[in-house]
């Protein structure tokens, strides 16, 4: 089975391609020359993995699936949600983002989060959504020089170490996208369409 992941991102890629089984055939926007950025104006992270996945799928008559992820920190009612790439700008720094999410903490003892991933799959003229969720805790440092994104701040519940401590393996049995991914698989395992 082909399918296509509607990203640019090699990180996202990579992570994929680690949790998927062999069978399915997982290519990325790369690899259809698709050189476009999608831009992403939903108001939810669910519309946007559908944008991305409808865009596609259309335009390249595959099935196609898409993700959208943030980071909702509850001191600041869910922010930066659905903007979380772009939070400090729309060159979508990392370093930048975290600045200034640590920045908008300073003051608060609350520093509850979660990272949310929806992937959305169009697929036969269907769509379908997968929702994962991991709950966790902002660190006051960064620590760890694995993952992307938000991942050196990012402590899980449960664990002593952030997502950019962790072993590749590690993260991708508990983060949002796994969850999300494991959700997309299993589906793909029951349906025969």
């Amino acid at each position: 089975m082909k399918l296509v992941f509607a990203t640019h991102n090699l990180n996202k890629l990579k992570e994929i391609k680690a949790i998927v089984p062999s069978r399915i055939e997982v290519i990325s926007l790369n690899d259809l020359n698709f050189t476009d950025e999608i831009e992403e104006t939903a108001e939810t992270l669910e519309g946007n993995a559908l944008l991305k996945a409808r865009l596609i799928a259309t335009k390249f008559s595959l099935p196609c699936f898409a993700d959208d992820s943030g980071l909702e920190v509850e001191a600041l009612n869910g922010a930066p949600g659905v903007y979380s790439a772009r939070y400090a700008g729309i060159e979508q720094n990392a370093e930048r983002n975290m600045e200034k999410l640590q920045s908008e903490l300073q003051q608060k003892t609350n520093r509850r989060a979660c990272f949310k991933t929806v992937i959305a799959l169009v697929q036969n003229g269907k769509e379908f959504t997968f929702e994962g969720r991991i709950d966790g805790e902002i660190t006051s440092e960064k620590a760890g020089s694995r993952g992307f994104g938000y991942d050196p701040i990012f402590k899980p519940t449960g664990y002593r170490i952030t997502f950019a401590q962790m072993e590749p393996a590690q993260k991708n049995k508990i983060s949002h996208r796994a969850l999300a991914v494991n959700k997309l698989v299993d589906f793909l395992k029951q349906d025969k369409g």
